[in-house]
């Protein structure tokens, strides 16, 4: 795991390259706090660079960027490919030759031997950029989930690209912002892909890789994610053993490491089936890293000790207090890359694992998107009749409905994106114009362009999967999640997300997958043996914080006279009323430098 980034442009001086490149990887040390490394090709004006985690092959053998035993290619990688060992194998039976047992290798030897199909042979999670110096073409590549990030600047026959939007301003590559970011981060809470805070800077795609013809300087970007027809398992007990063998196998993969490894355990569902699950294959004791509150209703630990008195690993609890939050407040928002009312949560347990010897951690992320955890499997068939009403009765209730209704104009917008801002957004399209001196034309141009369009129009449990893993999770939950694990020098791995166990998921019959009495069921009853039921038969809490009486308590996110314009102000003063959600504040807290 570790921090990529990289320029090819041929109206730079390779000196040049050479130094922005060294700026980026300065600014990306966090993530990379082992080793550095830099790639040079003058003739080709390209630069790649690197800063190491070491989790696979500790020794300098795993050095990058890197290259084939005959320099026909280079590669700068971020991430974990999980079925190494099964692709080495058959590579060596191939004729090929290795001089390290690092993953990075195999994916190099992949491409020389199968081209760019080796793309969807990679069971991980991942963004590189390889350089084929015969071909004299570049690829950037993401992970099917899109775990990692890699985001990407291509204008006037110049490619950048970085694992952080932090470098391209680091190296003067894009300065300028995007003007539509307060718009999109104001709706939903966080910047959506492909979207940042930079004008022209974008995230490639997951399950896609972009091809940058060096001589031309021109690129595409296509998908490699193999898509079959599979047929929809609807026996009960065919499922429950598929989802047990298929989970079992990803988190006996994702817990291949050289370096040190352990599991988030919050108390809940998810995190418990992978912690007892990870206890059963590891090598070493395990560790688990959690976090508990005095505030009674948010403190899980309770039920973290259900779980602990069945394993025989070295468990580390960490009390987290408003002080706490007080303290590091700074640095977590530093933290960020990019605003997001998320986040919080997964800084402090990534500091707690990486001072407790953690390099890498297994967590629970996935389960609820594919298994029906949220509310919003529910809400959304409320959905299918709310759209038959006319879009123009939803326009005509702008101004006239109370805040708890607001979001309910979204739906004067025909668009898919619109329906899951109903569900989740943060802010309505009115109090957006209000809140930065424009217009609500002005704010639905920018949140519902017409090539973000989405065929979505079943408005069942299927449809708000899409929307929680494609939307909610993608651009909140794992941005954050890496972002906020990396600034901390700490790899977090994600086994429902394994390309093999989803792809089991997603063969399931709809039916037998959702319950709608209970949510995530057929996860449990996969699992009954293993799960004591103290941890499924109660209510749902969450990882979440005591972050509204901590936001409330804080004295410039609550205190109105630090804000701009009498909207926002208005705001405030509701929130420290008790009248509105923290994440709201938070996000009009971020924005106010830039308004």
């Amino acid at each position: 795991m570790c921090r990529i980034a990289g320029i090819i442009n041929n109206r730079l001086q390779p000196e040049e390259i050479r130094e922005k490149v060294k700026a980026m990887c300065r600014v990306l040390q966090h993530g990379g706090p082992d080793d550095e490394g830099v790639f040079f090709d003058e003739k080709a004006h390209l630069g790649f660079g690197h800063r190491r985690l070491a989790i696979i092959d500790l020794s300098s053998n795993g050095h990058q960027p890197m290259s084939d035993t005959d320099q026909k290619a280079w590669i700068t990688f971020n991430g974990e490919i999980y079925n190494y060992p099964e692709l080495r194998d058959e590579l060596l039976k191939l004729g090929a030759q290795f001089k390290s047992v690092t993953d990075t290798e195999v994916i190099l030897l992949a491409y020389l031997y199968w081209g760019t199909t080796a793309f969807s042979k990679l069971r991980g999670m991942f963004a590189f950029a390889l350089y084929d110096k015969a071909q004299k073409c570049t690829y950037l590549v993401r992970d099917t989930a899109g775990i990692k990030p890699i985001y990407y600047f291509a204008q006037n026959g110049t490619l950048s690209f970085a694992s952080e939007i932090r470098a391209f301003t680091a190296a003067g590559i894009a300065t300028e912002k995007d003007t539509g970011w307060p718009i999109r981060f104001l709706a939903f809470g966080h910047i959506p892909e492909p979207y940042t805070t930079l004008k022209n800077v974008f995230s490639l795609p997951k399950g896609h890789f972009l091809c940058w013809n060096n001589a031309s300087s021109t690129y595409t970007i296509r998908t490699y994610k193999e898509t079959s027809v599979i047929d929809s398992i609807t026996d009960i007990n065919e499922a429950r053993q598929c989802v047990k063998d298929a989970l079992i196998k990803a988190v006996n993969r994702q817990m291949i490491a050289d370096a040190s490894i352990g599991v988030f355990l919050s108390g809940g569902i998810d995190s418990s089936v992978i912690t007892l699950l990870a206890d059963r294959q590891k090598k070493q004791q395990l560790k688990t890293i959690s976090i508990y509150f005095n505030e009674k209703s948010y403190n899980e630990q309770t039920y973290q000790r259900i779980v602990l008195d069945k394993i025989n690993g070295e468990s580390f609890s960490h009390l987290v207090q408003q002080q706490d939050f007080e303290t590091f407040f700074p640095q977590i928002t530093h933290a960020m890359d990019m605003p997001t009312t998320d986040g919080i949560n997964s800084w402090f347990i990534s500091k707690y694992a990486h001072e407790n010897g953690l390099k890498a951690v297994l967590s629970g992320i996935g389960a609820d998107e594919l298994f029906g955890g949220y509310p919003s499997f529910n809400r959304i068939k409320y959905l299918k009749y709310l759209k038959k009403i006319y879009p123009s009765v939803f326009s005509a209730l702008t101004g006239l409905v109370p805040d708890h209704y607001k979001k309910l104009t979204f739906l004067a917008n025909d668009h898919p994106l619109a329906d899951y801002l109903l569900l989740r957004g943060l802010f309505s399209p009115g109090d957006i114009a209000s809140l930065l001196d424009t217009d609500n034309k002005h704010v639905e141009d920018t949140l519902f362009d017409t090539n973000t369009a989405l065929n979505l129009h079943s408005y069942d449990e299927a449809h708000a999967s899409w929307f929680e893993t494609n939307l909610y999770m993608q651009n909140q939950l794992l941005r954050d999640t890496d972002v906020m694990s990396m600034s901390h020098g700490l790899e977090v791995r994600v086994p429902f997300l394994d390309e093999d166990f989803t792809s089991t998921i997603a063969s399931i019959d709809q039916a037998i997958r959702f319950d709608k009495r209970q949510p995530k069921k057929l996860l449990i009853d996969s699992f009954n043996e293993l799960l004591p039921s103290a941890i499924w038969n109660r209510p749902k809490m969450g990882f979440t914080f005591p972050l509204q009486q901590w936001m409330m308590a804080h004295d410039e996110v609550s205190n109105s006279q630090f804000y701009k314009g009498k909207p926002a102000q208005n705001i405030i003063r509701k929130f420290k009323n008790k009248g509105m959600h923290w994440s709201k504040a938070f996000a009009l807290y971020q924005i106010q430098p830039h308004v």
